[in-house]
């Protein structure tokens, strides 16, 4: 993959390689959607987050086309990726939404799919899991993960189909920092990535603790926040249509924080540091 200069990636236990900072893409939609993506691209990024309930994956593959046209970056060094909702996790439902993604997209394959939630009174997950396997078999996509998965719900897929996730993206910021799936993602290969990585701003970035990092090393509030993601082992996937916001977003790999810093701000955890409470082990979403 041929990433902007001074990106470092991760890597799955498969071999997905992955750089350390993506766009999430949700309500990047229509013409100014497609423009901002294209923007991010020239900044550097290379991997796009979209999803079926997104609404937007035909602005992302048009993104991609104008990418790919312009000679911004080469169709092999971008990794998109989308997520199947939770009304199809029956397996032949999974597989034809996946093609539905294709066919929005109009592209040749989906790099990355995820089942965007577990939804486990439902308890479908795991025919979803396989679906997204044999849509990897039959060249539709090229590498599979979860989104909010538990460890109870990664063991499963691995105990009833011996495939594990390449990536799982959860909620992951200071104040749901996630340590044990952290943890479980570095020791089983798995690329965490986190979704609102910012708490959506709010008043995590008027925290005393990230004020005097920020200060310390010259940086913003946010570019700290996404430094303490990258040090801790975590993909940050930040959504911004602003070109000036993108690149600051991505320009956080001049500086590293101590750890003393990055324990105060794991600090700021909380037990119910969920934004919402959309707890996976009992949330449904459809």
């Amino acid at each position: 993959m041929n990433l902007a200069p001074n990106t470092p990636t991760f890597t799955s236990h498969s071999g997905l390689t992955m750089p350390q900072i993506g766009l999430g893409t949700y309500k990047l939609n229509g013409r100014e959607g497609v423009a901002s993506m294209v923007q991010a691209a020239k900044v550097g990024y290379r991997e796009l987050d979209s999803a079926f309930n997104y609404e937007n994956e035909g602005a992302v593959g048009k993104a991609v086309r104008q990418i790919v046209d312009e000679g911004i970056a080469k169709r092999s060094d971008i990794i998109v990726a989308s997520k199947l909702p939770g009304r199809r996790h029956e397996h032949d439902q999974a597989l034809y939404t996946v093609e539905e993604s294709l066919y929005r997209m109009g592209l040749e394959h989906i790099d990355l799919y995820l089942i965007h939630w577990p939804n486990p009174i439902v308890d479908k997950y795991v025919g979803a899991w396989r679906a997204l396997i044999q849509a990897k078999e039959n060249g539709l996509i090229k590498h599979i993960g979860v989104c909010n998965f538990a460890v109870e719900h990664l063991e499963r897929l691995r105990t009833e189909t011996g495939v594990l996730p390449e990536v799982n993206q959860i909620e992951l910021h200071p104040y749901f920092p996630q340590e044990e799936l952290l943890a479980y993602g570095a020791e089983n290969g798995i690329i965490t990535q986190a979704w609102s990585p910012l708490a959506r701003m709010g008043a995590m970035v008027s925290e005393p603790v990230i004020i005097e990092a920020a200060a310390a090393h010259g940086v913003t509030p946010v570019q700290v926040v996404l430094r303490w993601h990258t040090q801790r082992g975590a993909m940050p996937i930040p959504k911004s249509s602003s070109a000036q916001r993108q690149r600051e977003n991505l320009d956080v790999f001049g500086f590293s924080l101590s750890d003393d810093e990055i324990s105060a701000i794991t600090g700021l955890g909380r037990a119910d540091g969920r934004m919402k409470g959309q707890d996976p082990t009992v949330y449904e979403e459809f």
